[in-house]
């Protein structure tokens, strides 16, 4: 498919054929050219083709699609379609002129088509147009294709109607099909890289950066339908994949509860992300913005405890905020809480707490959680969504599943070797042709070189060194932090979730850095004989990634995850 995505904004029924074709099993070695504009049309200033549809040794299909609900032709002779205002110029028409404009630019380049059949078809991808449009000189029956086509099979009905495409033109011109029906494999691809070519132009790095910003700052429907869904629920729980929006639903849930005159609290599981909601809600009036241990600590009272370990912060610190709570009354309980990463805090003790933080408890408060129990449970096991169900009988459930964060390369990764099932529905952002990169490395061999090599290569480019993230599963000793590269030493800076400092490369565990995001992501040390949660954690590292993807991989472990095809 070229381009690889459907835009977002292209008519229903082009999105389903795109899918159907997308999907297909049947279309390997089949070239797609998805929106081809024709600047040359043979009768307005400017055309377009819907589909060109290449398939080696049948043919060249050009595709008219309509979604409209109604087709009908009135007593004038005029074409109206659906809701729009009727027109002389008809679907066939349109076809025919896409088709004669694309062969007239391929003639004039010198693409050989003999015996290489270009046809027209009108695709209504809403109606049943075969049984009831009724025959017409206008156009041959087998160019008409319908919703029937579409459920049935696309690829199946593109090959029939290039087949008696076929028939028809050798049926007109003896000889026509002799020696075998074009184009061959190696002419397809050129008839596609004449149509739509390949070229390479510079763009300066700012206007990538605000394209990469806008692109992520804007809401899309399924996001703006979860925010409807959470007005209608008292208590909702957003689930969804890395990249789907949770942490931005989060921020947006608290400032209209907010805006609602409403005071609540929005707590998430790790300490940078919890900098990071913090900054971004200072000016917030009646909206508590911490992390979840941090609120504990300022309830209970208590100061962090040098060399404290897990049973302090699992157990008995939320036992002490508990304690400090019953003796304080429901001073403390607010009108709603909104909680990120609630994989994390999906446990009994944390849940007690919880339940004294909102006015009604987690029972019958406001209570609006977002997390991803599917691929970042790294702290808990598998029952917190069941506890929360317990917990919180009428819980809703809305759904995530469109990454609005990752370009599409980095994403199709993340599903090949996450083993995602089904994974995204489909990416918001636009694919910059720029695949991941998996540099392999020997078990215990010093990895500096060629995290020096992968810095130099993003900042070659136009990637700050601040748009840098160093990630590891290693909680201590990671290359990072040990490297002896003289360089390194001078750039690398532990983040601490503040604003990126100008020069500065970051570096941490993933764990640290789960939630956030930067332009361009390395991860070190990925060693699956070294690390638990190996396949969580490497889920979790991968898409924090916007745009650059560069992993250092231990030999096997890269074989392992390519199933032994490296």
């Amino acid at each position: 498919m070229m381009p690889p995505y459907c835009p977002d904004d292209a008519p229903p029924g082009e999105r389903a054929l795109f899918k159907a074709l997308a999907a297909s099993g049947e279309t390997e070695g089949w070239i797609v050219l998805h929106s081809l504009a024709i600047a040359s049309h043979i009768r307005q200033v400017q055309g377009e083709a819907d589909f060109v549809v290449i398939v080696p040794e049948h043919g060249v299909l050009i595709i008219e699609a309509k979604s409209h609900s109604s087709v009908e032709r009135l007593h004038d002779g005029r074409w109206k379609l659906g809701k729009q205002a009727p027109t002389s110029r008809g679907p066939f028409q349109q076809a025919t002129e896409a088709l004669h404009s694309i062969r007239e630019y391929l003639t004039v380049r010198d693409v050989r088509l003999r015996s290489t059949p270009m046809l027209g078809a009108v695709w209504f991808t809403h109606v049943r147009a075969r049984t009831q449009l009724p025959k017409s000189p206008e156009w041959h029956d087998w160019q008409l294709l319908d919703s029937e086509d579409l459920r049935a099979g696309a690829s199946a009905a593109i090959l029939r109607v290039l087949a008696r495409g076929a028939e028809h033109l050798e049926s007109k011109i003896p000889g026509f099909t002799y020696g075998g029906v074009g184009p061959e494999a190696t002419a397809a691809v050129h008839i596609a890289n004449v149509l739509r070519p390949k070229f390479e132009a510079a763009i300066v790095r700012g206007d990538i950066r605000r394209i990469r910003e806008t692109q992520m700052a804007a809401f899309i429907d399924e996001q703006y339908d979860a925010l409807d869904n959470m007005q209608h629920n008292r208590a909702v729980l957003f689930t969804g994949l890395a990249g789907s929006g949770k942490t931005w639903l989060a921020l947006e849930a608290a400032r209209r509860e907010v805006e609602l005159g409403h005071t609540g609290r929005l707590l998430c599981f790790n300490r940078l992300l919890g900098q990071r909601l913090k900054d971004s809600t200072v000016d917030t009036p009646g909206l508590l913005t911490s992390t979840f241990h941090q609120e504990a600590l300022r309830l209970s009272g208590v100061p962090v405890r040098v060399g404290a370990g897990t049973a302090f912060w699992d157990h008995e610190l939320p036992e002490l905020a508990l304690e400090a709570l019953l003796e304080r009354g429901d001073g403390e309980s607010l009108d709603f809480l909104v909680v990120d990463e609630a994989q994390d805090l999906a446990c009994e003790q944390f849940l007690d707490l919880l339940d004294l933080l909102v006015r009604g408890g987690l029972q019958h408060g406001r209570v609006l959680l977002f997390g991803d129990f599917e691929r970042q449970t790294i702290y808990e096991g598998g029952a917190g969504l069941d506890l929360l169900r317990k917990r919180i009988p009428d819980l809703s459930t809305y759904k995530l599943t469109v990454n609005c964060r990752n370009l599409p390369r980095i994403g199709t990764v993340v599903k090949r070797l996450s083993h995602l099932d089904p994974g995204y529905r489909r990416f918001r952002r636009d694919d910059d042709g720029t695949d991941p990169v998996f540099v392999p490395y020997r078990a215990g061999a010093d990895q500096s070189t060629y995290l020096a090599e992968a810095v130099r290569n993003l900042k070659g480019e136009g990637y700050r060194l601040e748009e840098i993230v160093v990630l590891s599963p290693l909680r201590s000793g990671s290359t990072a932090e040990t490297t002896t590269d003289a360089w390194l030493r001078q750039v690398l800076h532990p983040a601490d979730g503040q604003t990126p400092r100008t020069g500065k490369l970051r570096y941490c565990t993933i764990h640290a850095f789960k939630g956030l995001d930067a332009p361009a992501v390395i991860v070190t040390d990925l060693d699956e004989t070294k690390t638990s949660n190996f396949e969580a954690l490497l889920y979790i590292a991968m898409t924090r990634a916007t745009d650059r993807l560069i992993a250092l991989v231990e030999d096997q472990t890269l074989r392992a995850a390519y199933g032994g095809n490296v």
